[in-house]
């Protein structure tokens, strides 16, 4: 998962740090042209417009249809009939206020991380329901500290736009999920625990040549492709020392792995040219390329003294120029740009009522 759980870890906390409040004169002209919009805070010049698009539950991971036209997200909210995360579908320009999104995943089990096919009227996702059609236990402390779940019965499905599976790509023993479709529409990467490890892995979209490309130790996950196909950026914890090697493996073998310490990875397509391309310490997740190609846009917390606020961050490809990007009190993530790089959506407390609630929101994108 890429995950939504990380937002279960801003409630067991009960307080938040302050919004900072710093500015440059220069962006004063495009703070003015912000300054209506409550939504967005003073500091976040690259937000042109602002939109909230859920109005309550859990909801994240919204990936664009390959037009532009359509978003798919998981969502747990309890008045839309889900007791976990299931797939839901919305046009671009909808919200979801007064009524409720199309169900999309059958409804069963647990579902996380779809994303479109290049065909906008097929979609990819991982589910546990051919394992337990019931929603799987969540454990969210294990030894006093925060961890993610690891289904081993997550598999990777292919499914139309009414909910109809129309294919499996995965049925290996272990997890297989956390999967995203390069932009030129030929591969799909996904993350698997097929050799033991939480490892990166390419497929054909229709499931043929399955290829390891990662193999150190460690979580490899949240992996998408850059613009052109050529390179993938990921997520990964390294653990080094003996006990951070026996905890990690330990851990794994209960299914469970700790998302507190994560850094950037960047490779090419086919794995080769592997390369660190964060040292910020905490938690460094959800990366998602710039249009142009020659930045991430990512979250972390390694600003945050007690583990939040979570805020959206840019770095050049090379390791350079890094830049806050929102300025939330809570939980910003989840970032993914539109096909045509205009939009931005991503999943933020902000503007929920002192509520749980995780929402979506689609930005306007200004350079």
């Amino acid at each position: 998962m890429r995950n939504l759980h990380f937002v279960m870890l801003l409630l067991i906390f009960a307080a938040c740090g302050q919004k900072q409040q710093n500015q440059n004169p220069q962006d004063q002209t495009a703070q003015n042209a912000a300054s209506d919009n409550p939504l967005i805070y003073p500091e976040e010049m690259h937000f042109k417009s602002l939109r909230q698009v859920t109005f309550g539950g859990d909801n994240a991971e919204a990936y664009w249809s390959f037009d532009d036209q359509q978003l798919l997200f998981q969502s747990n909210n309890a008045d839309w009939g889900v007791g976990c995360d299931q797939m839901f579908l919305m046009n671009v320009e909808e919200e979801f206020s007064a009524h409720q999104p199309p169900m999309i995943s059958t409804g069963k089990g647990r579902t996380t991380c779809g994303y479109f096919l290049p065909d906008n009227t097929h979609f990819v996702y991982a589910s546990t329901h051919l394992d337990n059609e019931a929603c799987p236990e969540v454990p969210l402390r294990k030894n006093g500290n925060y961890v993610w779940p690891v289904y081993d019965s997550f598999d990777i499905f292919v499914a139309d736009l009414q909910g109809n599976i129309t294919g499996q790509l995965t049925n290996e023993p272990g997890y297989d999920a956390e999967a995203t479709v390069s932009p030129k529409g030929d591969k799909i990467v996904f993350t698997s625990t097929r050799s033991g490890d939480l490892e990166l892995y390419t497929m054909n979209i229709d499931g043929s040549n399955v290829t390891q490309i990662t193999d150190e130790l460690g979580y490899d996950g949240g992996a998408f492709f850059s613009p052109d196909g050529t390179q993938i950026i990921f997520r990964a914890s390294r653990p080094k020392t003996p006990e951070a090697i026996e905890k990690y493996k330990t851990l794994l073998a209960d299914g469970l792995v700790e998302p507190t310490e994560m850094e950037l990875f960047i490779c090419n397509a086919d794995g080769s040219d592997l390369r660190q391309l964060t040292r910020l310490g905490n938690a460094n997740w959800s990366p998602f390329f710039h249009p142009s190609g020659d930045k991430i846009l990512f979250s972390s917390n390694f600003e945050a003294e007690r583990g939040f606020p979570f805020n959206l961050y840019m770095i050049d490809t090379d390791g350079k120029n890094l830049k806050r990007i929102t300025h939330s009190e809570t939980f910003d993530a989840f970032p993914v740009f539109s096909n045509d790089g205009k939009y931005l959506v991503f999943s933020s407390n902000r503007n929920n009522g002192g509520t749980r609630d995780t929402n979506l929101f689609i930005a306007e994108w200004q350079d």
